[in-house]
């Protein structure tokens, strides 16, 4: 890859806002968010800009002839270029793509070529992403945003198409056709380490890493490879809901993006970093084939034919305004291409690894030869001992404890790693994603602690499947060479809860229930497989199932119930709701089941939804209430500066005096204002974060069609402000008559 133009901008480009845009269906235009909320348009093919427009839209001059801004007075969070498809841009031969930004409150569609906008939603979530594209073949590609819990759809005239809720803050999006049905799915990236496939407003998948999700990017327009990043420095490629590589750095990756960098038809992943440096890697194994570095941290990469000759280039833009664009590059480029050398670094740092684990090889050759010529009995053994000669059959057990509480100390797991003979554990090394601090946790106990077993605490941080990878150094008490022994663990989802009786108190005062044509063996089968402890005896009947487990996060109980006799009915009791969806989305997934209704119960969490939507009533009234007052005050603010003019004008001194003493008054009461109102707005968005959960809870206790029409209605019922509809469709399911 080759750098073909690189210029320097006057403007600040806030990360992650940088978008490329055909405004008047030709010419592209390199725009970005800056400081003080604004936006910027590079338009080098595009003197015109402000010349038809209307100067009382938004666009300001800067008085450079390639650079315009926009004035949007409010803190943007997403910015993206596009059009939906509908009539207008389906009809028109070059269709005009129109400017989306969004901020904590709103979401802009603004024409750039006439200055004006074509609509402007309030957006209680926010809009934290803005991405084009479909999530169903009933739908056109239409502009969704990912806001505080929720995700929207609108068209080119501000119809909301779609709308459904997720775990947390959206903070990534893409498109990608997973099972390679020839219909996108969508993929979310939310504040709550969680990766969720949605099709259409239905859950098919989720992956939860171990940091907050910064970027997805989809690498193929047909295929089901995507990438990655976190916020820990860590990026990496899925194929559907497999991962094929990840890499993690000390800097922060700012943005990533698919682009074929040596024109042989498949893509790389092009990621810059926080540092500044921009490396290129392949898709398939993450290996380094270019890299190049700006002055300063990466705010976006963005494609566009940029130079108008019909090549399509590479646009790296910095946070200090540096544009370098990039072009494939050709066989006859090779001196400009950094791949060649990589790969021999590489070549080289794997031919010396080899090179080391050969001579000691041989080494430990050479030592098994002595051992076998030895003469006697006692020097065979001194040089068995020198070598570190353990028995054979020698193996590592591993078993998992209860530990409910101690001093300082929260209930936990206590995972035994522990020899079969007199051989002793010199050193243990536990991997594993998500449930260590840097993914691993080591174990080097003093030299007269030495013994054959080592324990360490196990607390996973969410009830998610987990895959241990154990290293643990053994041999004898006498002598100073140790044994690798590596062994593998997996951990079922559901690990931290412990056997209980059922009358354990308290007793949950929330249930579902549902009905379940599946053999009772089945069911158990399903416990075995998705909790680490079996239940307690008496359990299980001919035709009854009835299990309790203790959690150890919460000290409360869950109860399993399941009848077989009649249509049979499974009841699950806790009080937790998010654990009662997580139990039916592993039974659903295990099951096999397409779609599952239920009728839950939970009277504290109704208890405290209702409450929180009263607050959420209370915050709208305060907030209209302070909007008047700030434009009555802002009216006012225009009458005294008349005022006080006309006093200057006449040399009424004390008149001009009083008029600034209220325009000063009126302004600290403008200033006092927005501090509540942005109090008020913050305060409002948790709120609404708690709803939009709460419907999301509500969903994961159905699967498909079900779980659909829960969270539309749910919806509904909310923009009707019906809260008492609201309730009864997370009870039962749909509105009761």
């Amino acid at each position: 890859m080759v750098s073909v133009f690189s210029f320097k901008l006057d403007q600040k480009i806030i990360p992650r806002l940088l978008t490329v845009g055909k405004y008047d269906g030709v010419h592209p235009c390199l725009t970005g968010a800056t400081s003080g909320g604004k936006v910027f348009i590079h338009s080098p093919h595009l003197s015109h800009l402000l010349g038809s427009s209307d100067t009382a839209g938004r666009l300001v001059d800067t008085g450079s002839p390639e650079v315009t801004l926009l004035n949007i007075g409010q803190q943007i969070t997403a910015l993206s270029a596009g059009v939906p498809d509908d009539e207008s841009s389906i009809n028109a031969d070059a269709p005009h793509d129109m400017l989306f930004i969004g901020t904590q409150n709103h979401l802009l569609a603004y024409n750039v070529e006439q200055n004006r906008d074509v609509f402007y939603k309030d957006m209680p979530d926010g809009a934290n992403v803005i991405v084009f594209g479909n999530s169903s073949k009933d739908l056109p590609k239409l502009v969704y945003t990912g806001g505080n819990c929720t995700i929207q759809a609108f068209d080119s005239e501000g119809n909301d198409h779609f709308w459904t809720v997720t775990g947390d803050n959206v903070t990534s999006l893409c498109f990608v056709d997973i099972n390679l049905d020839g219909i996108k799915e969508m993929v979310v990236g939310s504040e709550d380490f969680d990766i969720r496939i949605f099709k259409g407003d239905d859950l098919v998948g989720e992956i939860s890493e171990n940091d907050v999700v910064t970027a997805l990017c989809a690498l193929t327009t047909d295929g089901s490879m995507y990438a990655y990043s976190l916020a820990n420095g860590t990026i990496g490629v899925y194929n559907g809901t497999e991962r094929i590589w990840r890499q993690k750095s000390k800097y922060q990756p700012g943005c990533l993006f698919s682009y074929d960098i040596n024109g042989d038809g498949e893509v790389e992943l092009v990621t810059g970093w926080s540092n500044g440096k921009i490396d290129v890697r392949k898709i398939k194994t993450g290996e380094v084939v270019f890299k190049d570095t700006l002055g300063s941290a990466i705010a976006g990469i963005v494609q566009a034919d940029y130079r108008m000759d019909g090549n399509q280039v590479l646009i790296c833009c910095s946070v200090d305004g540096e544009v370098r664009g990039y072009l494939p590059s050709t066989k006859d480029l090779d001196q400009c291409n950094v791949k060649n050398i990589i790969v021999e670094q590489d070549t080289l740092i794997d031919l010396s690894q080899k090179k080391q684990n050969l001579l000691q090889e041989l080494a430990n050759f050479d030592s098994n030869q002595k051992v076998l010529l030895a003469k006697d009995a006692p020097e065979r053994q001194s040089l068995s001992l020198g070598m570190g000669v353990i028995l054979a059959g020698t193996t590592l057990r591993t078993e998992f404890t209860v530990f409910m509480s101690g001093e300082g100390e929260k209930p936990h797991l206590m995972l035994s790693v522990k020899t079969n003979n007199e051989t002793i554990l010199r050193s243990l090394m536990v991997f594993s994603e998500g449930m260590f601090d840097g993914e691993s946790y080591a174990s080097h106990p003093a030299q007269e602690d030495v013994s054959a077993e080592i324990r360490i605490p196990f607390y996973p941080p969410k009830d998610v499947p987990m895959d241990l990878q154990i290293k643990a150094l053994v041999g004898k008490p006498e002598i100073e060479n140790f044994h690798v022994f590596e062994i593998a663990r997996s951990i079922p989802r559901f690990s931290l809860y412990v056997p209980c009786q059922p009358t354990t108190d308290p007793k949950p005062s929330s249930k579902v229930e549902f009905k379940l044509t599946e053999r009772l063996e089945r069911i158990t089968n399903w416990l075995t497989s998705n909790f680490l402890f079996e239940p307690g005896e008496g359990a299980l009947t001919m035709s009854f199932l009835e299990v309790a487990y203790l959690s150890l996060r919460t000290s409360t109980p869950i109860i399993i119930k399941f009848d077989t006799i009649g249509d049979g009915k499974m009841t699950l009791e806790t009080d937790d709701m998010d654990l009662a969806g997580d139990i039916i989305q592993s039974l659903a997934e295990y099951l096999q089941l397409e779609d599952l209704e239920v009728v839950c119960d939970f009277p504290k969490h109704m208890e405290e939804l209702l409450a929180v939507l009263i607050k959420v009533d209370e915050f709208h009234n305060v907030r209209e209430q302070l909007s008047s007052q700030m434009a009555e005050d802002a009216s006012f603010i225009r009458s005294w500066i008349v005022r006080a003019e006309c006093a200057r004008l006449i040399e009424n001194w004390p008149r001009m005096v009083k008029s600034y003493i209220q325009l000063y008054d009126l302004n600290h009461d403008l200033i006092s204002g927005y501090k509540i109102r942005c109090n008020n707005h913050n305060e409002l968005l948790e709120y609404l974060k708690v709803v939009n959960q709460a419907i999301q809870k509500a969903g994961r206790l159905r699967v498909g069609k079900p779980k659909a029409i829960v969270i539309s209605s749910c919806h509904k019922s909310i923009k009707e402000g019906n809260y008492n509809n609201l309730i009864r469709v997370i009870k039962y399911g749909h509105i009761q008559l």
